[in-house]
């Protein structure tokens, strides 16, 4: 009877468990294909003065994004200090900051080496950053195309677009205006 009794839990238990596992297995699949990524990501570029090109979907995979156009010439450069300090404070928490190089408004180097110098060496970036393409007008970048098509495109150099986790446009700052710490907190919670 002892042992019937211990077969009984046994085989209760074993179905417990397989349910449980199951169960586990189905929102693993799902979290998995939950999100699908948006157009405004689907392109793959290449990293700043490197040969690794990035899709990037892979790079957001599901989080929202603060995208900047940079120059390592304008008036503006310093901002990739304050860049890095976003980056920083908010990369946990699952916010992608993504700059992107851009020669359209003439002050880019012509050297990728010596634009990434800029942003690496200088100012010590840690975020992701793109190699040179066009931000404006009929030969910007697709991703560029979109963010002009949802909101403006950029009017100089250090635009900042705030993208939420399905590639929507919510907010835009100027080359003068960093986002603040609440227009960050309210991407992240959207």
């Amino acid at each position: 009877m002892l042992a019937k009794r211990r077969y009984s839990w046994l085989l209760s238990a074993f179905a417990v468990l397989t349910v449980f596992s199951q169960a586990v297995k189905a929102q693993a699949e799902t979290d998995e294909t939950a999100w699908q990524c948006p157009p405004i990501f689907q392109h793959q570029m290449r990293q700043l003065h490197s040969s690794q090109v990035l899709d990037l979907c892979e790079v957001v995979a599901g989080r929202p994004v603060l995208l900047v156009n940079t120059a390592s010439h304008c008036g503006f450069t310093k901002q990739f200090a304050d860049l890095e300090a976003i980056h920083q404070r908010y990369k946990d928490r699952g916010l992608v900051v993504l700059g992107v190089s851009s020669d359209s408004f003439n002050q880019e180097a012509d050297d990728e080496a010596a634009a990434a110098d800029v942003c690496f060496r200088n100012f010590g970036v840690s975020f992701t950053m793109l190699a040179t393409v066009p931000v404006r007008g009929d030969e910007a970048h697709p991703l560029f195309q979109e963010v002009a098509r949802q909101d403006v495109a950029p009017k100089w150099n250090f635009y900042k677009y705030q993208i939420d986790h399905s590639g929507k446009v919510v907010a835009s700052n100027s080359s003068m205006r960093l986002p603040s710490d609440r227009a960050l907190e309210a991407l992240l919670a959207r």
